[in-house]
């Protein structure tokens, strides 16, 4: 058989134009193989620039890359969500696949929560497929290369990049070392965990609701930083010492919107990163790159959508995701609402905080909602 034609393959990628089916299976199964060689903990050096959300959102990709520099002249994390609720997650993720397969040192992705087949089966990745394709071969490839994704990547032995956040099951690197990560996401534990889970206002864990991961709080995200450094270096006593004061550096993930493009959190221990710029076309939001010349020098990038006048939409054959919501669905997403903080009342029998009604309203509805403390 030939060998891949990666060239070629970049071009169509770039022009925004999904690879016939046999070309895409080919390309996934020779990116399959080169996963397989990677680490659950992906050791990366700086430089690098870190990742969040992408989301289908092909142009906002590119505007990202012009923004940061392409590979390979630029190191690049992505942290996940490449897929679902963009108009162009095929195109997306294709484009991200060949960039994997031309310089396979010069970029690492991690596995996200919707890098799985029960998540894009309702999202709209399954559907795109179908559509682009005539059939849902071309979604199976991709959810083979998911299985084969990694969950985490440590730069410089002390920054630790992850799509979601912790785990109560998690204490060191090894024990994300020895996940079985050629799978679907399971609905919980400690794979689970790490792409879904949460940072938030809270002591130590709380029961998320998204009904999948944890909300952790900063006391969590400081003990884990200790045992997480301490569990991936052979050290001496003097040097335990060091790395008892120095911690883990930083924890980076992506998962939740973010309007100004990042958030530091928990004394600057933790750091959320969005780079899909004005989320499903609609949430006017900024995005955000982080630039890591080395470990102690962070630089955040911003950058906006890219202008309508200079996007292709595509035509009205199928609707996009975010429009597909009708009535019915939406009521049951307030229901769900309903239902998160009548438990949350029942279950701190006083009043519920106005913080965790805003909380739950504001994930579950998927709304930025103003705020005034009493």
């Amino acid at each position: 058989m030939a060998p891949l034609d990666l060239d070629k393959y970049a071009e169509i990628a770039k022009q925004c134009k999904y690879l016939p089916e046999n070309d895409l299976k080919r390309l996934c199964d020779y990116v399959c193989d080169l996963l397989l060689e990677e680490s659950n903990v992906q050791p990366v050096s700086t430089p690098v620039t870190v990742c969040g959300d992408i989301h289908g959102q092909f142009y906002d990709l590119c505007e990202l890359f012009r923004t940061g520099g392409q590979v390979p002249d630029t190191n690049y994390i992505f942290m996940g969500d490449f897929v679902d609720r963009g108009y162009y997650s095929l195109e997306t993720f294709t484009y991200l696949l060949v960039l994997k397969a031309k310089w396979p040192d010069r970029i690492t992705l991690l596995r996200g929560n919707h890098e799985s087949r029960q998540i894009t089966q309702v999202y709209g990745f399954y559907d795109e497929c179908q559509t682009k394709y005539g059939n849902a071969n071309a979604w199976r490839y991709c959810t083979k290369v998911f299985d084969m994704l990694t969950v985490a990547a440590l730069m410089d032995e002390q920054i630790l990049c992850v799509h979601g956040g912790l785990s109560p099951d998690i204490k060191t690197l090894d024990q994300i070392r020895t996940i079985e990560r050629n799978q679907e996401i399971p609905h919980k534990g400690a794979f689970c965990d790490l792409v879904w889970s949460d940072p938030e206002d809270v002591d130590t864990w709380a029961i998320s609701p998204r009904g999948a991961g944890w909300l952790f709080g900063a006391k969590v995200t400081n003990e884990i930083s200790v045992f997480l450094i301490l569990s991936g270096l052979s050290l001496s006593s003097k040097q335990l010492q060091f790395v008892h004061i120095n911690n883990l550096k930083l924890i980076c993930r992506a998962h939740q919107l973010v309007h100004e493009g990042y958030k530091f959190m928990f004394d600057e221990k933790l750091v959320t990163v969005w780079s899909a710029p004005n989320y499903c076309y609609r949430c006017g939001n900024i995005a955000s790159i982080m630039v890591f010349k080395d470990a102690n020098t962070r630089e955040p990038k911003l950058f906006r959508a890219v202008p309508d006048s200079e996007r292709v939409i595509p035509p009205r054959t199928t609707t996009p995701y975010f429009l597909r919501r009708t009535l019915q669905q939406r009521l049951r997403r307030v229901r769900d609402v309903v239902s998160h903080l009548w438990r949350c009342s029942r279950m701190e029998v006083l009043a519920l905080p106005s913080s965790e009604w805003l909380f739950s309203v504001r994930t579950w509805l998927c709304v930025r909602l103003p705020h005034k403390e009493p």
